[in-house]
């Protein structure tokens, strides 16, 4: 008899599991294809796409008369006119017949990099081109995305889009100087990226104006804003966020640039610098933030971040660090409310999209497809697990949602499945929590 129930009840448990993979497919597949974003069986609870469909168009911004560090020479800095693309997901009226889905261009490799050419791709996401936007429940709160080096502005689509569903406009930049296809001078990363930040900031804030002729008008709302960076990106948003550049730094960059001390303005000690913060800025999302381990902060820049804060690193992270890398920041970050969520044995990509099928074809440099994958984690599973987790931290910074009890977990997830997650699932990440003060 004990045979028996034991043998029916893994029939009940395969029907069941049977049953939700085919619901999943049902709510996520196109043509029966996963595409980058979907939620597999075993996604957390909010990673579920949000009640809204989603649209995206691509704006152009031109930041002038900035510094062209990369012409810069003998402490004399030039300048240029510096161009911005944005990518721009939105809630959006999607009318019945049409299909929310949106192609996205991209390139493996890195401009003049003889060993990685450059090899473009496209790929497919959940998102209507040029929609309409939604605007009987506007202005929602703006998320400015920041990519790592080399990347591009859809580098996290599977989080843009998810987000933009949440009620969000999503805004992620290409950093001009950084992408595969332009990617110049480590140099113009250092300089540009919070420069970029705020200036893509302000831009939106004009598009999304009571009056303007933008698409945005009355439909974004500024003056709630949160960040989110990967990698380099990370190293831009913690400075915009209140993390001055350490006066180490600043002279490292000035020897690099040949006496330039453009950096200098950002530095933590700087009077400027402490004048710049911006109050519109609420929470800040970061992703193996690049720099700790080469002194780019020290505690006085440190305490300087003030806004609620979620750190997000692999444990064997061997570009940024982790023990003297994201983990150092979190403990230095006294100031803020601040979480780090860890992968445990995840080395630095525990942010972007899964690896393109153009990565897997032999003979590729095994470097563009280590942009992407981890080596003992399924990328689709870091994203859902990401999406989950960004939802709840800025649902309740941004939007005011009662999402506490998903950030409020026992330390370790293999003690116990943490909340949000489904029985079994909630295995090889830590997530700890220091309240601002501490």
């Amino acid at each position: 008899m004990r045979k028996f129930y034991a043998g029916l009840l893994s029939i009940v448990i395969g029907l069941f599991l049977l049953q939700s993979c085919s619901t999943n497919k049902k709510a996520n597949s196109s043509n029966g294809q996963f595409i980058t974003g979907d939620i597999l069986p075993d996604a957390p609870e909010l990673a579920a796409r949000g009640e809204y469909h989603v649209g995206v168009r691509t704006l152009n911004f031109v930041n002038k008369g900035q510094i062209d560090i990369l012409r810069s020479r003998n402490g004399n800095d030039s300048q240029y006119d510096r161009p911005l693309k944005v990518e721009v997901w939105y809630p959006a009226l999607v009318p019945d017949g049409q299909v929310e889905l949106a192609t996205y261009d991209d390139q493996l490799g890195v401009r003049n990099d003889s060993t990685r050419p450059l090899i473009p791709f496209r790929f497919q996401g959940r998102a209507l081109r040029n929609a309409q936007p939604e605007l009987r429940q506007s202005p929602f709160p703006l998320i400015i995305v920041s990519h790592g080096y080399p990347g591009s502005r859809v580098l996290l689509t599977y989080l843009t889009e998810n987000l933009a569903s949440k009620g969000y406009v999503v805004a992620a930049i290409d950093h001009t100087e950084s992408t595969h296809q332009d990617a110049g001078g480590f140099q113009s990363v250092l300089l540009n990226r919070p420069k970029d930040i705020l200036f893509v900031l302000n831009s939106i804030a004009e598009e999304g104006r009571a009056g303007s002729k933008s698409f945005l008008a009355g439909l974004v709302d500024a003056d709630n804003t949160g960040l989110i960076g990967y990698s380099m990106g990370g190293y831009g948003v913690l400075n915009v966020a209140g993390a001055g550049y350490s006066e180490k730094f600043a002279g490292v960059f000035t020897k690099m640039t040949g006496g330039s001390k453009a950096i200098e303005t950002l530095t933590a000690n700087n009077a400027l610098y402490k004048t710049t913060h911006d109050l519109r800025i609420k929470a800040v999302v970061a992703f193996a933030p690049w720099g700790m381990q080469r002194g780019v902060w020290d505690s006085a820049g440190l305490v300087g971040l003030k806004l609620p804060l979620f750190l997000v690193a692999g444990s064997l992270d061997d570009v940024s660090g982790y023990e003297d890398g994201t983990k150092a920041i979190y403990l230095g970050a006294t100031n803020a409310d601040r979480y780090l969520l860890t992968y445990e044995n995840a080395r630095h990509n525990i942010a972007p999209n899964p690896p393109p099928p153009e990565s897997l074809k032999p003979g590729l440099p095994i470097a563009d497809y280590y942009h992407y994958a981890e080596p003992a984690w399924d990328e689709r599973r870091i994203n859902n697990i990401n999406q989950h987790f960004v939802t709840a931290f800025l649902g309740i910074y941004l939007k005011k949602k009662d999402f506490g009890k998903y950030l409020a977990l026992g330390e370790k997830s293999n003690a116990k499945t943490w909340t949000g997650f489904k029985p079994r699932t909630s295995v090889g990440l830590e997530l700890v929590h220091s309240p601002a003060g501490k």
